[in-house]
């Protein structure tokens, strides 16, 4: 009778602790297919002359990279928005649900080093041209985020300015790139740190 007693007590742990982890890898499943949160207009930088108009939240990579980020964003798991005013200013959000937070931190630690290193990149596969970069410093939001700016420019051509914006938040790790024609004294530095506060804080909702 024990016996009997012990193998029932012994399945019927076994059967709780394999609902259990059914519950959480579905929840793990429904938490990867759902779409973060994401920016709208009115959180981007105010443009002088235009609003903001944003495009559909859409699983996937956009259909061309962020500028400096070519090669280096998983498709898996991954949404974007891009936005658009009425003259050059543009952005997009690109957000990745990795695997782990040790994953995410891994992706996030990435995506710096290639924006670190975007000017000198592309200064060497831009014969004549002129680039530079500025570390904006890091944020204090969720597991933290990082802005940095890069300038280009080509002669007879105009300039360009880019701000990214890269935070995470747990397992999802979110970059936010700008860009319009100038130079790092015209980038809205103060209002792309609120963007990319926003942006990591609307992350996990």
């Amino acid at each position: 009778m024990f016996r009997r007693t012990d193998t029932a007590a012994t399945l019927a742990t076994a059967l709780v602790a394999a609902a259990a982890a059914l519950v959480l890898t579905a929840s793990t499943s429904a938490a990867a297919a759902t779409a973060p949160g994401f920016l709208t207009g009115a959180d981007l930088p105010p443009h002088a002359t235009s609003p903001w108009y944003a495009g559909a939240v859409t699983k996937g990579l956009p259909e061309s990279a962020p500028f400096c980020l070519d090669g280096v964003l998983p498709a898996a798991g991954s949404w974007h928005r891009a936005f658009g005013t009425e003259y050059d200013t543009g952005a997009v959000q690109v957000s990745v649900r990795s695997s782990s937070p040790s994953a995410a931190a891994g992706l996030v630690a990435t995506l710096e080093r290639k924006v670190a290193a975007c000017a000198s990149d592309w200064l060497r596969a831009t014969p004549g041209g002129t680039a530079s970069w500025q570390d904006y410093g890091t944020l204090p939001v969720e597991e933290g985020a990082h802005v940095y700016g890069v300038h280009t420019s080509m002669p007879e051509s105009e300039p360009g300015v880019h701000l990214f914006g890269i935070g995470r938040d747990g397992s999802t790790v979110t970059v936010v790139q700008w860009g319009e024609m100038g130079d790092l004294s015209h980038a809205p530095v103060a209002g792309f740190k609120k963007t990319t506060t926003r942006a990591v804080n609307k992350l996990n909702p």
